[in-house]
């Protein structure tokens, strides 16, 4: 990913002591976990990697019925692969953002083809399939692997952010001198790593929130550089939460939801009467086009993607 915001110099984390956060984050998490299925030995490296796809811009509560209901058909990557790609757009449901279903069943067939059905262990080779990137690939050869790496989502941005850099947000895009915070952070031990990663992005999902952090239950309250500092107002860019109403999302999403249903291909005047505006509705449906979401037929018939 690169950088589009300025980059600040990393924190002197050596005063600090970056060991000292470690032990009471992963004790917390320890007793304070969710009980996830994607975080269950069972689950597997497949079950991580879809779960990582799903949870992108998406709360876990959305997620969990889709999670289930997906595993329990395509319970591996070679399985997912056999099917059509709309299917995997069928089976997204209302997740949003439902390239990532594309991006997954891209992920699947390479798997499948590249590496005898089995997600890779080696962080390269994650990184080479399709959909995955830095994030994603970091995460899998965590969670799914044991392995040390930086996992960098915006609930471990966040807490870094307070703890460590002593402002209440982390920039709206990962910047190097976040990458080299997250490394200095980082347990030098594989395993520990591996629980640091889980263990503060969980820290970051339910008390250090956005919006209403719980620092009385912080593990790491007293070591916490924005607390300490009074907790100082963000002073960049107003951050403000996405609309949906009315935006071109919400019209692609009434066109896909029709498709999905649909046992059959569907005719223009079906897609036609989810959305009053006309131009509006033709953008949007245009875009499911190009996307690889939708697949025309010609004479105003439309289906979901079969290859």
């Amino acid at each position: 990913m690169t950088d589009t915001t300025a980059d600040t110099a990393t924190p002197d984390i050596a005063t600090t002591d970056a060991a000292a956060f470690h032990s009471p984050v992963i004790d917390w998490f320890d007793e304070h976990a969710r009980d996830l299925p994607w975080r269950r030995p069972e689950a597997g490296a497949w079950g991580v990697m879809v779960s990582e796809f799903m949870l992108q811009q998406t709360p876990v509560s959305r997620v969990l019925p889709v999670y289930e209901q997906w595993m329990a058909r395509w319970p591996r990557p070679a399985d997912l692969a056999a099917d059509a790609p709309g299917e995997a757009v069928r089976a997204w449901g209302r997740l949003g953002y439902p390239r990532r279903a594309l991006r997954l069943h891209g992920a699947a067939q390479a798997i499948a083809e590249r590496h005898g059905g089995d997600v890779p262990r080696d962080h390269g080779q994650l990184l080479s399939l399709p959909g995955i990137g830095e994030y994603t690939a970091a995460a899998v050869a965590s969670f799914a692997y044991g392995q040390r790496h930086a996992v960098l989502d915006t609930n471990v941005r966040r807490v870094f952010a307070r703890a460590a850099s002593g402002v209440q947000y982390p920039p709206t895009a990962t910047t190097a001198s976040e990458r080299r915070l997250a490394r200095t952070l980082l347990p030098d031990d594989e395993a520990t790593a591996a629980r640091w990663a889980a263990a503060s992005m969980e820290l970051g999902a339910l008390l250090c929130t956005a919006k209403n952090e719980d620092c009385s239950r912080c593990p790491i309250a007293s070591r916490c550089a924005w607390r300490l500092a009074g907790k100082p107002a963000h002073e960049g860019p107003v951050r403000r939460g996405q609309t949906y109403a009315g935006t071109d999302r919400q019209v692609r999403g009434k066109l896909l939801a029709v498709l999905r249903e649909a046992v059959a291909p569907v005719e223009q005047s079906a897609l036609d009467a989810v959305w009053h505006e006309p131009v509006q509705r033709a953008r949007a449906l245009d875009g499911l086009v190009a996307d690889g979401l939708v697949e025309p037929l010609g004479n105003g018939v439309y289906r979901l993607p079969l290859s």
